[in-house]
């Protein structure tokens, strides 16, 4: 029987952490969008307009975001334990989820608020609504732009760009809401654009919370093929079978991998070990692979009964 670890350095692209560089611009951000927070709210209330509270609730989502993925960034950073032999690997998944949940809960009272407001007559002030709103458009496209270079090298950092993208996108059509209002004088055009803000955030935070959910319940991540990665694995030379193969993210940018080969003619030595974990990693972008090599597989009580 022969074990075998394989887990890459950081210089593999597409799959690294964020480089400290990131940590000036989750700095950043989190103080911009922290403080457009809080001009949203102000202006909102003064100007009766719930288009700009629920774009803040939709931003203050995103300042918790930031703040969760940057500790998160941190976090997988430090060494492992011996009561965490992963370190802190998995707190970005469970940063993403608590993300997701948190802006969940938040759009369905903006929703609920929206539609209360259909039956009440309130004044919104467009003008401040279309001002406020540009300056979101700014903040939200500064912060976007930081992240721009990490993109591609990392999903959280292309989350946050993807994110911060959409904000600004969103703070445009709550300034069409303005212009709509100044030029019609009807007010109920601001809980329509709040009650179109929420399916926006829905839209986007549901495929966040259903892959947070998938991540932290260890399923085989949704850009890898389990079935292919099993074929591949047969398919090696003096490999007869194999059993208990596993799939699973040790975080939202690293995947493992626990595999036990039928190879009757014995362990084909260390080389052979090494070519299969690079492979894996380069098809199939699995970072960290564990396998076991076994000659007479019966007496392994994971294989799976042989018929008689």
């Amino acid at each position: 029987m022969s074990m075998h670890d394989h887990s890459p350095g950081q210089a593999h692209g597409g799959h690294s952490h964020s480089p400290k560089s990131f940590g000036t611009a989750f700095a950043i951000g989190v103080t911009l969008n922290f403080a457009f927070v809080v001009l949203e709210v102000v202006f909102g209330i003064f100007a009766h307009s719930l288009a700009l509270v629920a774009d803040a609730g939709h931003n203050m989502g995103d300042v918790l975001g930031l703040v969760f993925a940057w500790a998160a960034s941190v976090l997988m950073k430090l060494p492992a334990t011996e009561r965490r032999t992963y370190g802190f690997r998995s707190s970005s998944i469970l940063a993403a989820l608590f993300n997701a949940i948190f802006l969940l809960v938040s759009v369905g009272a903006i929703a609920w608020e929206a539609i209360r407001r259909f039956g009440i007559a309130v004044e919104v002030a467009g003008n401040i609504v279309i001002w406020v709103s540009l300056v979101g458009i700014a903040i939200n496209t500064v912060t976007a732009v930081m992240f721009m270079s990490g993109r591609k090298s990392d999903l959280n950092i292309r989350g946050t760009f993807m994110h911060m993208a959409a904000d600004a996108a969103v703070s445009g059509s709550v300034v069409v809401a303005g212009f709509a209002i100044l030029l019609t004088g009807l007010h109920w055009i601001d809980p329509v654009v709040s009650l179109m803000i929420s399916a926006v955030i829905i839209w986007g935070t549901w495929g966040l919370f259903r892959d947070s959910v998938n991540l932290a319940l260890q399923a085989v991540p949704a850009e890898i093929n389990l079935r292919e990665v099993g074929r591949y694995l047969a398919n090696l030379p003096n490999v007869t079978a194999v059993h208990d193969l596993h799939v699973w993210p040790m975080s939202t940018t690293q995947t493992a991998l626990t595999v036990h080969l039928e190879m009757p003619a014995g362990p084909p030595g260390d080389e052979f070990l090494h070519e299969v974990c690079e492979h894996l990693h380069e098809q199939f972008a699995i970072e960290h692979s564990t396998i076991q090599v076994e000659q007479d597989a019966e007496s392994c009580s994971l294989a799976p009964d042989r018929p008689e």
